[in-house]
């Protein structure tokens, strides 16, 4: 039952040790990854039963070849583009977020080692190891989210383009 509870307390540690700015990578790792299993849902479940609906309203219209036609069949086109990108642009936002968070964490433990050695008058290492150890667990947390959310930005970009390619083509004149 303990291994339940040990990532919960891995977060809490880190956030306890590294400072708040942990707690707002953290944050954004969750926000991430859940558009991330909502994007995968989508495109396993959602698009393939609208695509189809959309074809099937295509396929039964008399005219297709019209310039009014042509336009519709562009319309539900980019209605299907515009459903398999919805939230990639947050997701783009915060795959660079988090090191940048990461980043201000860091500078605000090197604060605190510059504000420690400034009150001590000294540079020993126990005065500059607590902000040092807050700068690096910082960078470590922001780096570590970043790097888990670039394949699936750029997965599901990519595959919005190529289904996007393909239901054009299915859309037949």
């Amino acid at each position: 039952m303990e291994w339940i509870l040990l990532p919960v307390r891995s977060v809490t540690d880190l956030i306890r040790e590294g400072g708040g700015f942990v707690a707002w990578i953290f944050a954004c790792g969750v926000v991430m990854w859940t558009l991330v299993i909502e994007r995968y849902w989508y495109f396993l479940r959602v698009l393939p039963v609208v695509s189809k609906e959309m074809q099937e309203r295509w396929n039964s219209r008399t005219d297709r070849s019209s310039w009014c036609a042509r336009q519709i069949r562009q319309a539900m086109i980019s209605r299907l583009n515009a459903g398999m990108t919805s939230n990639l642009t947050l997701m783009r936002t915060l795959v660079p977020l988090s090191p940048l968070l990461g980043l201000i964490g860091t500078v605000s433990g090197m604060l605190e080692v510059f504000d420690s050695m400034a009150l001590r008058g000294s540079a020993d290492a126990r005065t500059m190891a607590s902000g040092v150890s807050h700068a690096m667990i910082c960078t470590l947390t922001g780096l570590a989210v970043s790097i888990t959310g670039l394949y699936p930005v750029y997965y599901f970009t990519s595959r919005a383009r190529r289904e996007t390619e393909l239901l054009a083509d299915h859309f037949e004149f």
